[in-house]
This record gives structure tokens, sequence and C-alpha cells, in this order.
């Protein structure tokens, strides 16, 4: 996929309305079946395949929404730095496939983002 920020607007947007709502749904269906979301900073994940983010989203929803404060595209993720808006910063890594999220990668300051591939579906 080529970089175009509306489609990580789009991801913001779905986490923001996930978490003062309540329903990851829509959120936990912009992952592809195959995704893999990563934390660096907290003991959490790894979790492999939308249905264990949506579980993990499930069991421990985050509380606090994000502002995306730069973004840049490093040749096929984006990585966005951004602040919580209750406090604390960190940075996003996401991939995409035909319009689905394949990887997010978190970290919380002061962790760096794991350097990783894309998965191969093998």
């Amino acid at each position: 996929m080529s970089f175009d920020s509306k489609a990580l607007d789009a991801h913001i947007a779905l986490f923001n309305k996930a978490v003062t709502s309540g329903d990851f749904s829509a959120f936990t269906a912009s992952f592809a079946p195959d995704a893999v979301m990563k934390f660096a900073g907290v003991p959490a994940g790894p979790y492999l395949g939308r249905d264990a983010i949506a579980s993990a989203y499930a069991e421990n929803p985050p509380d606090d929404t994000m502002t995306v404060l730069s973004h840049d595209w490093d040749g096929d993720r984006l990585i966005a730095r951004f602040k919580w808006d209750s406090g604390g910063m960190g940075q996003l890594s996401l991939r995409w496939r035909e319009n689905l999220v394949t990887q997010l990668f978190i970290a919380f300051d002061p962790h760096p983002l794991p350097q990783e591939k894309e998965p191969t579906g093998e």
C-alpha cells in the first residue's frame, strides 16, 4: 500500500472511538485475519491473528485516547509518534495489506519500536 495519511487517520479515529465507546469491534475488524500486534514497554502480547487481537482488547481495553504528533513512511511501514491524551508518549509502526492492518507495533517511551519484517504468511 502506498502511504496515504488517511489510512493513519482512520486507524487512530477507529481506536479513539473504540476507547470512548467501549466497543472495539469496528477497530479490530480493520486488522487482517493474520495480523500481528506487539508491544514494547508493557507486558502484553504478542497477539497473532485478528481473533487474538480482538480478545486482547476485550480482556484488557485501553482507557486513553491518542493524538498523532508526527508520522513518516519508512519503506513499507508507517512510523507515527503519538501522545496519550492523559499523558505519556510513544510510537506506532503500522503495515497494511488490502486496506487491512497486518502489523501494529506499539512502543511506549522510552522503549524503541521492534525492528521486524512483514509476515510472509508461511
